[in-house]
């Protein structure tokens, strides 16, 4: 009887196991995704690599990142694990965001591009709905961690942190109500910082990292 093993130590020989990766970031006062051109399908794609042997599949996720971006440091969560019968690989989604201040045009050699997550080109198989689904895990955990704040530049003006919210949410929010919220949550410090520009210099704040912004940002913005 044979008994060679069910599984082996090389997942490719089984199956194959892509990994994806919405990339958000903010351009031109939009959320913005970056999409992969495929001239033969006359669509795009969210880029993607096949897992190799010998990474994780967060250090391929990062290595896909790297790849069409250059970037080497991006906010990184898995998002979903797509298996279903009908996919000719196991497909695991990851979204990563992207600071408005980092490098933002794509590689050349990526054939990639940004696109407002509002008006997207044509998208092979099931990545429109892949990317409505990472839009509502990024607008949801919006309400109660402070994941936005991984799109914003390391030192921010009140208004532009209510704008990013603002644009990840799709919805104007009040300005007063939104900065006594923010401000009694505890999880920005004012810096000795101005912006200066037209009209009065604008006090600048960052992020505390010390801040338990999951506990204290619970549903700041219903």
């Amino acid at each position: 009887m044979d008994k060679s093993p069910l599984i082996t130590s090389n997942h490719s020989a089984l199956f194959q196991i892509d990994v994806y990766v919405v990339v958000f970031t903010l351009r031109e006062n939009r959320l913005q995704v970056l999409l992969n051109d495929l001239p033969s399908a006359g669509a795009w794609q969210i880029p993607g690599l096949a897992l190799p042997t010998d990474l994780s599949l967060e250090e391929t996720a990062a290595q896909c990142v790297a790849k069409y971006t250059g970037l080497h440091e991006a906010y990184l969560e898995q998002l979903y694990t797509y298996g279903d019968p009908d996919r000719n690989a196991v497909s695991v989604v990851y979204f990563a965001l992207v600071p408005a201040d980092s490098l933002l045009t794509p590689l050349d050699e990526s054939a990639a591009d940004w696109f407002p997550v509002d008006t997207l080109p044509p998208l092979i198989l099931d990545h429109g709905d892949i990317l409505t689904y990472a839009l509502r895990r990024l607008r949801y955990k919006l309400e109660y961690s402070a994941v936005g704040f991984e799109l914003l530049p390391d030192y921010f003006s009140l208004s532009e942190l209510q704008s990013t919210y603002e644009i990840i949410l799709g919805e104007k929010l009040d300005k007063r109500n939104f900065r006594r919220r923010i401000l009694q949550a505890g999880i920005i410090e004012s810096t000795p910082r101005r912006r200066t520009g037209e009209g009065r210099p604008a006090q600048l704040y960052r992020y505390r990292p010390d801040a338990v912004a999951e506990v204290k940002a619970r549903r700041l913005f219903p």
